[in-house]
């Protein structure tokens, strides 16, 4: 067989699931990739963010539906798409950050109350200004929920980056909306691990926040002890 036609298979080749679903295998892989990659972000591993990026590319290619494929059935996810590139550039950021960060290994921490407002105002903004876009763009509906798990994993991988602990948090508002609109677009893979990172970024924000409050606790640093009292002292 032709190498690049072998190639060709392998890359659209798919699952038959009952009642005629398909699934496409490098939707699995990526996706067990970005498991990966989050097993690494919760215990700080700088390895996180080249596993994370490889799964980014599988997926990309994914989301843009009918255009890498032969089956024309499968729906567009320009967000979803759209926001794999934002995870490659977010990542090498986070990479460099983390493999120069003091100690060798990042401190979580809470995000300034300024920056937490700000994370907030994108979203919304973020999600509002995009919205529009999307649908000119031919994106799946509710594409309102397509610009929201966008704009949320963008500021997910951000906070990640900066080794702010409320990155979790925000994960946990992308999957709210990213599961049903996964399985209502037919990508079923993607859905199930949206609905175990759910659980799992739940788990990985309680890390996090007991490793802040241990590693960042201040170090109480005792007074010297006196100095020895000598005989002549009392007299």
């Amino acid at each position: 067989m032709d190498p690049l036609q072998w190639l060709v298979e392998v890359f659209s080749s798919q699952w038959v699931l009952p009642g005629g679903q398909t699934l496409l295998v490098r939707e699995v892989v990526g996706n067990a990739f970005g498991l990966a990659s989050a097993l690494g972000g919760m215990r700080r591993k700088v390895w996180a963010w080249p596993v994370g990026i490889v799964g980014n590319l599988l997926l990309l290619t994914v989301f843009l539906g009918s255009a890498l494929s032969p089956d024309p059935s499968l729906p567009h996810l320009l967000g979803q798409a759209g926001r794999q590139l934002m995870f490659i550039a977010v990542a090498v950021y986070g990479w460099v950050r983390w493999r120069h960060a003091d100690g060798g290994r990042i401190v979580p921490r809470w995000a300034p109350a300024g920056a937490r407002v700000g994370l907030v105002l994108v979203l919304i903004v973020g999600t509002v200004a995009l919205t529009p876009v999307f649908r000119a763009l031919g994106s799946w509906e509710p594409v309102w929920a397509d610009a929201w798990t966008f704009v949320g994993s963008l500021l997910a991988t951000y906070g990640m980056a900066k080794g702010w602990t409320e990155f979790w948090l925000i994960w946990i508002a992308v999957d709210v909306v990213g599961v049903p609109l996964l399985f209502s677009s037919g990508y079923y893979a993607t859905g199930v691990m949206y609905l175990f990172y759910g659980v799992f970024t739940a788990i990985g924000f309680v890390i996090w926040w007991r490793a802040q409050r241990r590693e960042a606790a201040p170090i109480e640093i005792l007074p010297p002890d006196p100095s020895p009292r000598r005989p002549d002292d009392d007299a």
